[in-house]
């Protein structure tokens, strides 16, 4: 399709109804068609445009000669014509007055014709111009030459430094077929793999900002989770391994345990066999057994078909997370758990983490599911690694959190002030760190719970506005410190003494983290090592 430019009508030529003035200025629409040059008056060697309607020539337009062309599907239809009626390249050329050289170069879509020699041409073939700029290839083997022609004068085609080829009647119809067979499948791997850490973080932004607007609450899925609940007799306390084996079963699955898992994958299921296929041991930091098991089934359950985009990836994510911490926390015992809470002013995310027998991160996340929605507080979350940079937030209440210039927080390095850092400071970390700091935004309260994985340190954080603080376990600290970020001075530019005494002094050497030069994963799940994961079901399925 065509932007919309300027253009002038030349004198109405071809046109079947009445049309502007001659030399008025029109507005070029997706429905104007290049086809060629011109050589009449003001209009010399400008690019002439068409606009038809059921093949019906409606007007002729001309405009710069940059603008974009088709010259190869003209030449394929005008090759097509002259063959039906039996016509060498010589006789044509020698009617239209013109030499067999031009003409080729014509229908090979190296030349551009000019307006008047087209119509010269459709006179001498019996047809309408239309029919010579049809937008249809005129056969199927002209379908490829045309899109060949397109690929050679490509980017991708170029990058490879291959040279360009003539098509001749010597290239069969299925080299043809092959050759572009192979460029489609090129182009694709390109195009997944050129997917950016900031698209990836475009589509976290979207799907944050999307949950900030719902309070990070989604009936539907806790309605499929309760379903499940009801339907497994489960009736309250912490939802043991039993009712997920039972769930599983259900849904015509069995729970298998094993020590070889793709080093890529949390769990694996054989929809052939009908296996889940889980890790022997909860994932430190991360995720227990029974969330890996309820997160596999619930890709069954929400009938999630293979994700298309990042986006639909990190959406599928999302709702197998938040299936699972519904069943493991479930609405009804886990609204009245946090209603009471709020009465008796004590709401802590360590007690509900303890009555469902949870993890620290994952009770924190419920917490931000049901705050808003059912006790009309609102609130942040966040995980911070070590360093201080974000890997996951969510804030409905107004915390200043650190984006990039695309709005995203993921690897922002939030204020040194407040708790989520401030925590990873203490010596005795087995309880929630409490805090209140000071921020552009106003006042926020915070509790922190550090934590470790195999290779990096962690803290989890859930915090209100002070006036929300009322209600919590904690609000009675007398920590509180300042944050004037984004401000540079605040913490992220040093002091001017230490600057004059250390500037040009210092030279570190930096820890280089590997994400800063990792692609975006790619393939079908992305993240997954495809070959790795078949190589593994087959081994299993071959053992059973």
């Amino acid at each position: 399709m065509l932007a919309p430019l300027s253009v002038v009508v030349v004198d109405g030529v071809g046109s079947r109804r009445p049309g502007p003035e001659r030399g008025a200025q029109w507005r070029l629409k997706p429905e104007w068609r290049r086809i060629g040059t011109s050589s009449r008056g003001a209009a010399h060697h400008k690019a002439v445009f068409l606009r038809h309607r059921h093949n019906r020539l409606l007007e002729l337009a001309v405009t710069d000669p940059s603008a974009s062309t088709d010259a190869v599907l003209l030449g394929q239809r005008l090759r097509h014509v002259r063959a039906q009626r039996g016509l060498t390249l010589g006789q044509l050329a020698e009617r239209v007055g013109v030499s067999g050289s031009q003409l080729s170069l014509i229908e090979t879509g190296r030349r551009e014709p000019r307006l008047s020699l087209l119509q010269r041409l459709a006179a001498a073939l019996g047809v309408e111009l239309a029919a010579l700029l049809s937008d249809e290839p005129p056969s199927e083997r002209a379908a490829l030459e045309i899109e060949l022609a397109r690929v050679q004068k490509g980017s991708l085609y170029r990058s490879l430094g291959l040279p360009e080829f003539k098509v001749n009647k010597s290239l069969t119809t299925p080299v043809l077929e092959a050759f572009l067979g192979v460029y489609r499948e090129l182009a694709r791997r390109r195009s997944e793999a050129s997917a950016t850490p900031e698209e990836a973080r475009r589509a976290n932004t979207a799907q944050r900002l999307q949950l900030r607007e719902r309070n990070s609450y989604l009936p539907e899925i806790e309605e499929v989770a309760g379903e499940m609940l009801r339907t497994v007799g489960h009736r309250g306390g912490a939802l043991t391994h039993s009712s997920v084996s039972k769930m599983a079963r259900h849904l015509g699955f069995e729970i298998i345990h094993v020590g070889d898992l793709p080093h890529s994958a949390r769990s694996v299921i054989d929809l052939a066999n009908g296996r889940i296929y889980l890790p022997p041991a909860s994932i430190p930091g991360g995720h227990g057994l029974r969330a890996l098991a309820l997160q596999a089934m619930a890709h069954r359950l929400l009938g999630h078909e293979r994700p298309a985009t990042y986006a639909d990836f990190l959406r599928q994510r999302l709702e197998i997370n938040y299936f699972a911490a519904a069943c493991l926390m479930p609405l009804e015992p886990a609204v009245a758990f946090l209603q009471e809470a709020k009465r008796e002013r004590d709401i802590s995310v360590e007690d509900f983490r303890d009555g469902f027998g949870v993890t620290h991160e994952a009770a924190a996340l419920r917490f931000t599911n049901l705050l808003t929605s059912h006790l009309d507080i609102r609130m942040h979350f966040l995980r911070i690694l070590g360093d201080g940079s974000i890997q996951k937030a969510y804030e409905n209440d107004g915390l200043p959190l650190p984006t990039d210039v695309t709005g995203a927080v993921e690897g922002q390095v939030v204020c040194r002030y407040w708790s989520a850092r401030s925590a990873f400071s203490r010596t005795n970390r087995t309880t929630e760190y409490y805090q209140y700091v000071d921020t552009p935004a106003g006042t926020f309260w915070s509790a922190s719970q550090t934590g470790t994985t195999a290779t990096e340190e962690f803290s989890i954080t859930v915090g209100v506005p002070f006036a929300e603080a009322r209600f919590f376990r904690g609000r009675d600290t007398d920590r509180r410190e300042l944050s004037r970020c984004p401000d540079e001075s605040c913490c992220r530019r040093a002091p001017a003494e230490l600057a004059a005494r250390w500037d040009g002094n210092a030279w570190p050497s930096a820890r280089l983290h590997a994400h800063v030069l990792a692609p975006l994963p790619s393939g079908t799940f992305p993240g997954i090592d495809d070959a790795e994961v078949y190589e593994f079901l087959d081994t299993h399925a071959r053992e059973s």
